[in-house]
């Protein structure tokens, strides 16, 4: 087990019982965080109700006039699994299951939740602005019999269709959702998982730097899935992937320090005062291990940490990966 499992993911045999009553206050200390999170996501539902900007569109137009699909690779359910609950599996075997970490596996849950819930409402804002024609518009439209083209401009307008049953949709096609939310959700998981691991602690190991990287393929195959399905064009493919990908990263530098950092396996301390923040001496927490740079000094380097709290250290990299 200890070639499977990297060393500083397992529980210190020195750390002291969780403090129930601390873990009570620091889970309380992010409550308003958690209310604003489910905040955004009634956003979210408030927004997708909006009709949106429904662009003028060419019936000669070949990238538009793909067949509709009704059964999707990946429908909206399958999404929620695999750029959801999945994640939050991996957070709880991990945090619980391995590293005996409650404050982990929160800090982590919220993060996720979080960078989806901003994700679908970035997405969504930016879709109904935008009212691209997705690849099945005119299957969506079924023009009326003899439409043409304007003759002055050469385009023409959803009026002309037949069935507007499908055509809400039928226009938000950049960028894609099911890009952004895969990759804000695994783009998150890898970057969780590269930090657990420490792929990047200057020793170069390649294993743990192919498990950081699957999520991020997993995520590429469900964006490539709606080129198959003709949601998407690879335009508002890419555009999804970089918007969820850059999102994960903001929301996962909340809760956990940069990947190059010795301790990128442990979250930041809780708001709420540790036994460390109260006796510096002591680099244990009450709560759980947490990120902290003075847990790599020696004892003669952290008290001249204390004795010049201006001057910036940096904590050394690296930690026993396999």
């Amino acid at each position: 087990m200890g070639i499977l499992i990297p060393d500083h993911l397992k529980p210190r045999p020195d750390r002291p019982p969780i403090d129930a009553e601390k873990r009570r206050a620091a889970v309380y200390s992010y409550s308003a965080d958690w209310i604003l999170t489910v905040a955004v996501w009634i956003l979210f539902v408030g927004v997708d109700q909006i009709d949106g900007y429904r662009r003028e569109f060419s019936l000669t137009d070949t990238s538009i006039q793909h067949t509709y699909t009704v059964h999707e690779r990946v429908p909206v359910w399958l999404l929620a699994v695999l750029v959801g609950l999945i994640p939050l599996i991996f957070f709880f075997v991990i945090g619980f299951g391995i590293s005996r970490s409650f404050w982990d596996w929160h800090v982590a849950s919220l993060g996720l939740i979080l960078a989806q819930a901003i994700t679908w409402v970035v997405t969504d804002a930016i879709k109904i602005t935008v009212g691209r024609p997705r690849p099945d518009l005119i299957a969506r439209c079924q023009p009326v019999e003899g439409a043409m083209n304007a003759a002055v401009y050469g385009l023409t307008t959803w009026r002309i269709c037949t069935d507007t049953s499908l055509l809400k949709d039928g226009f938000r096609s950049f960028p894609s959702g099911h890009s952004s939310s895969s990759f804000a959700g695994l783009g998150f998981l890898a970057f969780y998982l590269a930090g657990k691991l420490h792929v990047f602690d200057r020793r170069g190991y390649t294993a743990p730097a192919w498990i950081a990287v699957t999520p991020f393929l997993g995520a590429a195959l469900i964006a490539v899935s709606r080129s198959m399905d003709y949601r998407h064009h690879a335009t508002d493919l890419i555009a999804g992937a970089l918007l969820g990908t850059a999102i994960s990263y903001f929301c996962y530098r909340l809760y956990y320090p940069t990947l190059s950092d010795r301790h990128c396996h442990l979250p930041y301390e809780p708001r709420i005062a540790t036994r460390h923040q109260e006796d510096p001496e002591d680099d244990r927490s009450e709560i759980l291990p947490l990120h902290d740079p003075r847990a790599s000094l020696s004892s003669d380097s952290r008290s001249n940490l204390n004795g010049r709290k201006n001057e910036h250290m940096t904590p050394r990299p690296g930690g026993n990966i396999m």
